[in-house]
């Protein structure tokens, strides 16, 4: 195709770029994306609606033509796909992998499309380009009717709260342009929607290679009196109208201080509309105040709404910094640290139920746990699964528990405070991505009790600074006896004291706990949680357990004030370990008697940075002990 010309940017910006710039900017912004089975055409939608609003510039069309001859299946014709499949291994497969991210741009709108992967193994990456998305493009192809992965992708469209659905029946020029196989699918369709919740959707009949219906109304489809794909996209009503309408919430994101005369509080507003004078409630402390100005770079403000980004100057001097809501007094979201959520798994690693997880929703992160999913979804067949974990792609549901209460919305009502994301706290990677359902009532019933007596009087009653000296290392290493012997020095020095041995903690509080990995993980956590209470009663708490991973370690780290936890790592090489084999638990370990024994089938994960090391190849228990309480008395 001979056409270059037709692919010249807008006159106006050779006429005038600043008139250009200022129609530009003024353009609301769809982001949409195309998700359906292998094959339905996505990438060649795309490439069309790029193509047909003239946004390939001749170099890109040169390489177009080049790239359809080398790698197109469209014979000598354009293959539109190729403007999509940017990685080679589309390329060469024929099918989109990654999330891939294009911008166009007509005379009334601006649009982001995200083109998603078909395939169940990439279910995160369909997930993650739908996570901002206002409106879902579900393609069809009219030869194979409502398929599975058709299913799949819709029920994941639904969970996700996308609220405008066009269902593309696509390579209409392949079935004849027959009006009875489009209404044929569209019928289907309609009747799986409604059982999932959708309860509309716009159904147009297209051709993504030929163009039919893609930009204007087709010959081919006389019978079809609907809109054109691109006049509906210029024309559906975008989330942010919606989201004005909605109470005001604004996540703090900063609080700017540039003098000692000015406090303000940055954020972009995720909800509903602010004026001066509006009475305010910071979220989740519950304090009040009124808002005094509204502050952009431009200027103050007499109104702003959601979607903007400000400054906001209260009435008052109230306790307010990041990872805080401003929210509308009368009408506050709510604030707890329990919850019931839907989430998607995306890491190649298992979720490790009790494992503490940063969450991050909007400008607050927590530590999260994850309790054991109630129930897995199968989203082929919409089944709910029993499950102890969640694996790579999978969807579940589960209870969620932070370290501290945070404000939200049900994902349903408010997508910007209902969905957050968990972030493994060692190797930084985003885990999972979730949306929080509903507030579980016993975090509203259960509350702290104030108590007369505090921790530091209970530590100024035994003269001691409270502690808890974790003892970590592999079985056979010997925790337990230098533990021992450090207890008995203490002792001897007048100090209050109590030792958490692994064994015998399994005799009463964890005695219905075993040896995989989610059950040590639990058993951390209530040791933990044991150890803190002894703490808090101003004693100085030694604990002996094998404690193989490091999150664990962590999290019990924070529970406790800073400087009260001491990491002692017991460095025994496993040869030596195996050696002593006291118990006689390598040997059965060994001959496959025994699973998931640490060092041995089961990962020890040893501290990278402890506060105290001993070796005990090099020193005797006695000699250990001695060298411990030097470490730990200047720290009273």
């Amino acid at each position: 195709m001979d056409t270059p010309s037709s692919f010249q940017t807008d006159a106006l910006i050779a006429e005038d770029i600043d008139a250009y710039l200022e129609a530009h900017q003024h353009k609301s912004l769809l982001r949409f994306i195309t998700c359906g089975s292998v094959d339905d055409g996505k990438s060649t939608l795309i490439g069309r609606l790029l193509y047909d609003s003239k946004m390939i510039f001749e170099d890109q069309l040169a390489a177009l033509e080049s790239d359809s001859i080398k790698h197109g299946t469209q014979g000598g014709d354009i293959d539109f796909a190729l403007l999509v499949d940017g990685l080679a291994a589309e390329r060469e497969q024929g099918i989109t992998i990654d999330v891939a991210y294009r911008f166009f741009t007509t005379a009334k709108r601006k649009f982001i499309v995200a083109d998603t992967p078909g395939h169940e193994q990439y279910t995160r990456n369909m997930v993650t380009g739908a996570s901002t998305a206002d409106l879902a493009v579900i393609l069809i192809d009219a030869r194979k009717g409502v398929l599975q992965q058709t299913r799949r992708h819709s029920y994941l469209v639904h969970l996700l709260g996308i609220r405008h659905v066009v269902l593309a029946v696509n390579k209409m020029d392949l079935v004849g342009y027959d009006q009875a196989v489009f209404d044929r699918i569209v019928a289907d369709y309609r009747a799986f929607a409604t059982s999932i919740g959708i309860a509309d959707f716009t159904a147009i009949p297209i051709s993504g290679f030929k163009g039919d219906n893609i930009t204007a109304a087709s010959a081919n489809t006389p019978w079809y009196g609907g809109p054109s794909l691109i006049h509906y996209l210029e024309t559906v009503e975008v989330d942010a109208a919606a989201a004005q309408a909605q109470p005001f919430r604004m996540p703090v994101q900063w609080v700017n201080r540039p003098n000692l005369d000015f406090r303000g509080f940055a954020g972009q507003i995720a909800s509903g509309t602010i004026r001066p004078g509006d009475a305010v409630r910071i979220v989740p402390s519950g304090k009040t105040s009124t808002i005094k100005t509204i502050t952009t770079f431009d200027g103050d403000l007499e109104e702003a709404v959601a979607g903007q980004s400000v400054t906001l100057t209260l009435a008052d001097e109230v306790d307010c910094s990041r990872g805080d809501l401003i929210a509308a007094a009368g009408d506050p979201p709510q604030a707890s640290d329990q919850f019931c959520a839907t989430f998607v798994w995306m890491d190649e690693e298992a979720l490790k139920p009790g494992r503490g997880y940063w969450l991050k929703l909007g400008t607050q992160m927590v530590t999260a746990t994850v309790q054991p999913p109630k129930y897995e979804i199968d989203v082929n067949s919409l089944e709910h699964l029993a499950a102890k974990t969640l694996t790579l792609n999978a969807i579940g549901v589960a209870e969620f528990a932070t370290d501290r209460p945070i404000a939200f919305e049900p994902y349903s009502a408010n997508r910007q405070l209902g969905g957050f994301i968990l972030i493994d706290k060692f190797t930084n990677a985003t885990v999972a991505a979730g949306m929080i359902e509903f507030n579980l009532r016993r975090a509203d019933n259960v509350h702290w009790q104030p108590v007369a007596i505090t921790r530091d009087n209970h530590a100024g009653m035994k003269n001691q600074k409270p502690k808890v000296l974790w003892f970590t290392g592999l079985s056979g290493s010997g925790k337990s006896t230098i533990a021992n012997e450090v207890e008995k020095q203490l002792f001897v020095m007048n100090r209050h004291t109590f030792l958490l041995d692994g064994d015998n903690v399994r005799h009463g509080l964890n005695r219905d706990l075993g040896f995989t990995e989610a059950d040590r993980i639990e058993n951390i956590r209530r040791v933990g949680e044991v150890a803190k209470l002894m703490a808090d009663a101003g004693l100085i708490v030694l604990t002996a357990f094998i404690s193989p991973f490091r999150a664990e370690r962590q999290m019990v780290r924070e529970m406790l004030p800073e400087g009260e936890f001491i990491e002692i790592f017991v460095d025994t090489p496993l040869s030596v370990a195996e050696a002593r084999d006291v118990k006689g638990l390598y040997k059965k370990a060994r001959s496959g008697q025994l699973k998931n024994f640490t060092g041995i089938d089961s990962p020890y994960e040893p501290p990278e940075a402890p506060e105290i090391r001993v070796n005990t190849v090099d020193m005797t228990p006695e000699e250990a002990a001695r060298f411990i309480i030097q470490q730990i008395l200047p720290l009273k």
